[in-house]
Parts: structure tokens; sequence; C-alpha cells
């Protein structure tokens, strides 16, 4: 071969054609580097690349013999393939079915397909480096095999006991979980069968699908049973269900008495009317509202947020605990606090008739509710009335009751303020939430949908604009070329091909929705006043909450796309939420003309204040699922309308009208016909009646199945 190369590279061949020789060559590298793992012969390499004159052809060849010698291809039979080290990358495990998973490579749009064999043991959320071998069909993707496990997601899962003779299994909740846990009689820590349990992995065996083995650490109940499935969330989640002692003893140390020096340096705004307004079964209120009217015929509006930096020393026990939680989660049934009960409920507080320490927005507003001036800083108030939201909407409904003129012009200020604020581009997205009536052992006796009217709305309203003008405060106070780092809350804008997807989606409930015009927030909110109240509401805003960008904590002085604010922050909920404790740190600091603190540090902060928020979202409605299943499960046997909520290639999703449930009719169990999934319109179809099922499609349902433990409802089309 050596031998014809080097013929056909004499007297004149090679040099005549130099620069067309290395134009080849890249073109031809291109290609065998296009699939590392696909050999290829100098014929079908001539093919692919089109090549028809025969100088070409003759060059090609002695560039592959040449990059051949140089080590850049390996001879594999009478092909030729690219002799590179196989790429190896670092991601996170999502583990979509039993057979494979994808390895998702950070900044890196393209997955890699694993097969579980070659998945080395890693689970769901683990952190590996995976090698990629190959490329899938039709380049659509990278297909690879784990060679480390770098970080384990988790060790402990929540499942339930089956038990054997001489051995025991734990099945686990985790739908991402595809093998159950080994468990020998000695490490079953008194566990009965049907018990829901928290198992450690203690042993792997070799990579392959044999169970791991593992130890029974803590037995939470009977399946089933309402504290035995709410604490398999808890723990399923990695949830703290309790406060460390020394924690406790901590909180329990700070003085509740409130004095002159605890007043100094604070405005004291005790004598002018304040009050709060809260759902009927809060009880941290750690938002105020003060008003009155100013000799300059301005409306004074005071937003005073309790003051939790003031009891939470930076770095102290207690501030530690409550970066780690970052946020309060709420389950159906109980609240799992960030703060211990001492700070939540009581002294940060905002409890009527009792002086309180916060830190203030105060505005001077207009008639038109435009901020004419703005203050901000620690605070000293008394509030006078504890209402509840139902409370304060009957004084705007009825025109009756005590602080009725308040509460009635604080209402007109914020719509005002929300009409600017609708014009200026923010979005209106109103989903459907619900909470349970629960008997005293927890069991649902109804579901009922939470409604957002005006006395919510107020103070919405008045919440947004102290979050919008701290952060354009601090953005703004330049004092040196170095910008103010600070906490911001982001929301990006939209992806346009996941805005083209629920444009199409929309069509098929009849809504025409034009996102090419360049007024996006208007189509949007035209779509969500159309919407609004129709069967298909919870449906379309749940899709068009999808398509949009993610919000985020993050130190990048961004914007918030559906606010349509240019710059906007948390600092109103730092009972609740880590971040707004920072914010008021961070405020207080630039207040006293403070240098930018580290960016680096806080930008750190925000990614796990972030990632605390999605596991709490999850596993608050991992409860709420939980408590929908158990609720079918107890209803009466009957036909339900519903709506066609999701089409996969498994199953067609449902959404009851009457109960806001959500449960798939799986194709396996549709026996009248073979159907056939129909991705790119969201459909499926029947092989011989033709019969279709699109998303959007009116339908009746019938409850046959509930699993508890899978969180599922299984329906039948009636």
């Amino acid at each position: 071969m050596k031998k014809n190369k080097k013929k056909r590279s004499g007297a004149g061949g090679r040099k005549k054609h130099a620069l067309k020789e290395k134009g080849l060559s890249e073109f031809v590298l291109k290609l065998y580097h296009k699939d590392p793992s696909r050999p290829l012969s100098p014929r079908q390499v001539v093919k692919e690349l089109g090549i028809r004159d025969r100088k070409s052809k003759l060059l090609i060849e002695d560039a592959i013999f040449k990059m051949l010698d140089d080590g850049i291809l390996a001879r594999k039979g009478n092909r030729f393939i690219a002799n590179v080290e196989p790429e190896t990358l670092s991601g996170t495990v999502d583990y979509v079915n039993p057979n494979f998973a994808y390895i998702e490579v950070a900044g890196d749009d393209e997955d890699v397909w694993v097969h579980s064999r070659d998945m080395l043991n890693a689970l769901d959320g683990d952190t590996v480096n995976v090698k990629v071998t190959s490329r899938g069909k039709a380049n659509r993707k990278r297909e690879g095999e784990v060679t480390e496990i770098v970080k384990r997601d988790r060790n402990q899962f929540v499942g339930k006991v089956q038990m054997n003779p001489n051995y025991a299994f734990v099945v686990p909740d985790f739908r991402k979980m595809h093998v159950d846990i080994f468990v020998f009689p000695e490490n079953l820590k008194g566990a009965k069968p049907n018990d829901k349990v928290i198992v450690e992995i203690v042993k792997w065996h070799g990579n392959g699908n044999k169970s791991p083995v593992g130890k029974v650490v803590e037995v939470l109940g009977k399946a089933g049973e309402n504290e035995a499935e709410i604490h398999s969330i808890i723990a399923e989640f990695g949830l703290p269900y309790k406060f460390p002692g020394n924690v406790l003893k901590a909180a329990d140390k700070i003085p509740g008495e409130i004095g002159k020096p605890e007043l100094k340096g604070r405005k004291d705004m005790r004598d002018i009317t304040t009050f709060t307004i809260d759902p009927e079964d809060a009880k941290d209120f750690d938002d105020a509202l003060s008003y009155r009217k100013l000799d300059n015929g301005l409306h004074e509006v005071g937003i005073h947020i309790a003051d939790v930096t003031y009891y939470l020393d930076e770095g102290s026990t207690l501030d530690k605990e409550a970066f780690e939680r970052a946020t309060s989660v709420y389950l159906v049934d109980r609240t799992i606090p960030m703060l211990p009960e001492r700070l939540s409920n009581e002294l940060c507080s905002l409890r009527p008739n009792e002086d309180k320490l916060t830190f203030g927005a105060v505005f001077e507003l207009n008639d038109q509710g435009k901020v004419m001036n703005e203050w901000f800083g620690r605070t000293v108030i008394h509030s006078d009335r504890r209402f509840t939201y139902e409370e304060a909407q009957e004084r705007l409904d009825s025109g009756e009751g005590d602080f009725v003129d308040e509460i009635k012009l604080l209402d007109t200020l914020a719509k005002k303020i929300k009409k600017e604020r609708f014009q200026k581009g923010a979005i209106a997205f109103e989903t459907v939430e619900v909470k349970f009536k629960l008997d005293e052992k927890g069991k649902p006796l109804g579901i009922i949908p939470k409604v957002r009217k005006d006395a919510h709305k107020l103070i919405e309203e008045f919440m947004l604009l102290a979050n919008k003008r701290v952060a354009e405060f601090v953005y703004n106070k330049q004092n040196r070329k170095e910008q103010n780092t600070f906490i911001y809350r982001t929301h990006d804008d939209p992806d346009p091909e996941k805005l083209n997807s629920f444009s199409i989606f929309a069509k098929k409930f009849g809504h025409s929705v034009d996102f090419k015009s360049g007024n996006l927030s208007n189509s949007l909110n035209g779509l969500m006043g159309a919407i609004e109240g129709k069967p298909e509401q919870n449906v379309l805003e749940s899709i068009a909450i999808r398509a949009m960008a993610k919000a985020k904590y993050t130190t990048e002085a961004k914007g918030h796309f559906g606010l349509a604010f240019p710059h906007y922050s948390h600092f109103t909920s730092p009972i609740r939420r880590y971040p707004d404790v920072m914010v008021h740190r961070l405020l207080q600091h630039y207040l006293d003309d403070g240098k930018p603190v580290d960016k680096d540090d806080y930008e750190d902060r925000c990614v796990h204040s972030s990632e605390r928020e999605k596991r709490a979202a999850d596993a608050e409605r991992a409860s709420i699922k939980y408590k929908q299943v158990e609720y079918m499960q107890l209803a009466e046997t009957k036909d339900y309308e519903g709506i066609v909520s999701g089409v996969t290639e498994w199953g067609v999703y449902v959404e009851m009208t009457e109960t806001k449930c959500e449960g798939m009719v799986r194709l396996a169990d549709m026996d009248d016909d073979f159907y056939e999934y129909d991705e790119d319109n969201y459909r499926i179809i029947g092989k011989r009646n033709k019969r279709m099922i699109t998303l959007g499609d009116k339908v009746t349902v019938r409850v046959v199945d509930t699993d508890i433990d899978r969180r599922t409802i299984d329906l039948e089309f009636v």
C-alpha cells in the first residue's frame, strides 16, 4: 500500500495539488470525526464527499494513508477509523426507565444516552463521568458508558417492605429508582410487611441488575396511613422534619423584650395605623402595611417586614441551619419551617398589639399610585389588627367594618399600580391551586380550589412594589466603579421553540395566540383572560408556565420577564426564605455605605437557595398528588368529565374537571384498537378505527385503580 502511495505522490502529483489536497484532507478528517466510532473505506469517503474527478479521488486516498502513517487514523479491517481517545464528560444522571438513562452535561444541549447495563450502578441524580462511545441513530444523540460515580445524590430511599421467608425487599417509592433493595431479616429494624421504611444502601453487587443490599434505618408506619405517607415524602426529598437540639437551645436563649437599646437607629412608626392581612391558618406574619395621609396630599404606605436579621446573627448556629434549609416547605397538612417556632411564630411574627422590630420600605404615593418619595431602613411598628384575607375582602365588598377606609384606599392604589405594571408588559398567570379539607386523621374530605380575590391582590401588589424598588435602589446606588453585589430574582425570556409549541397547543382549544407580532405579553394576557373560568384554564396555564424560563436567584442584575421589571429581588418574606435574609443584610450594608461584597460567594449561596426552592416545590407537589390519589381512592365510583392534559407514547393523561386530579389511561389497556403515538400533533390515532384523541379534548373517564405508593391514578375512557 505504501508503495502505491509513493507512486501516486511522485512527479508533480502532490506538489501540483498541495493546496487542494490540504483542503480535502480537512474535509476527510471532519468526516471521520463526525462519528469517531464509524469505520469508512476510501471509496465510502469519496462517495460521502461527493467527489467525482479522478485526481481528487487519488488525493483523498493519499490523504487517508498519510493520516494512517501519522497515527491520525487507525485501520479496522479494510476500512479506517478516527484514532481518537473517547470523549469523557461529567454530568448528572436522569434515569428515564429501567432500560436506559440520559447523562445531562452542564452547558451542553446534547445529553449522552447510556444503556442500564453500562450505568455502573449509578442512580438518578448521581454525578458521574461518562465515556462517549458512539453516536445514536441519525446522529441525534451521543451514546456512552459510565466510567466513574463521582458523587452519589442519595444513599437512602423510602419504600414499602415486601417479605419472603428468609429475606425481604424494599420497593422504593421513587419512580426513577428501578431496582428493589435487598434486606436481610436482621437488618429490618422490626419492620413488618407493607410498612413504609427508610432504607440505606450498604453494598452493591458489581455492575449489573442485581439488587443492592440495604438496611432499614427508620420505620415510618403502615403504608397508606397519613403520618407514614407524609413522612415518606419528607424522607424522599431529604427534608429536615425536626430541628437539632443546639438550634432549639440557641433560639430559646434569645430575649424577647424590646427596650431602648433595640430602638436605637430605627424609625418609630408605632403611632401609625398598621395591620396584617394573611391566610386564616397562618401563624407567622412576616409583612404588615401602614397607612396615613400626609399634609402634602400624598399617601404614605409602609411595607414593614419582620427584621429577622436582628435575631439571626450571620454565621451563628441559627443562621447556618436557616441557610441549609433555605426555605420553609408547605405540605398539605403541615409546615416544615426554615426557622424554629420561637423565631417564626413569636419573636419575628408581626402579631397584633405587640411592638415589633421590622425592616421598612416606606413610599409616598400620589393619587395615581406613582412613587414620589421612598425610604428604606429599620423600623419599629405596632400592629393594630390581624386580618384574614376573608375579613379584608368583606370590607372591600360591604364597605363596612373597622379600618374599612384604609383597606379600600390601599386597594384603589394597588389596582392603579397593577394597571401600570401590565401596561409595561407584565404577564398575568392566575394558576389554579387547590387545598384540602382534612379530618382529624388527615383523610381528605374535599378538594377546594383556592380563589384569589382583591384582598390577596392588594397585598401582592405592595409586596411586588417593595421587592422591585429595593432591587432598583441597590442597583442604582453607585458611589464607585464596582457594581454592588446583590441578590436578584430573575426570570429570562421564554424559548421561542417552546412558545411555538404552546401556540399550537392553545389552538387545539380554539384559542389563537400570535407570538410573532412582537408583543408577547399582550398575546399571553389576552389568552389568560379568555380562558379564565373555563375547563381548560388549568391545563393551558400549566403548559404556558412550562414554556417559560424558570425564575432563580442570582447576583446577575438581569430583569424579570414575567413581571416586566428591569430589576427585582425578594425582600418581603425573611421568615420563610433565606434569600430575603441576605437581601436585608446587604441592603443595610449599602445603606451604611459599605463596599461591594464577594460576588462569587453570594452566587454560590444563590445556587443553593434555588436548589432548595426546587426541592421544596417538588415535595409540595408530591404531597398534593398523594392527597389527590387518596381522595380519588375514597371518592364514589362515577364518571368524571375531564380534559386531555398530556399525550405520551405510553398513555393519555386526563385532568378531571371536578376534582382537579390528574390520572392516566394506559395505551396498553385500550383494547378496542392498536393506537399509535403522533408526537408532532400531540395525539394518538387508532390504526383501524382512526379514532383520534388529542391534547385538549374533552373526555369522560372512570377511575379503575389508585396507587398511593406511586401516587398514580389509573383511568379508563367511558
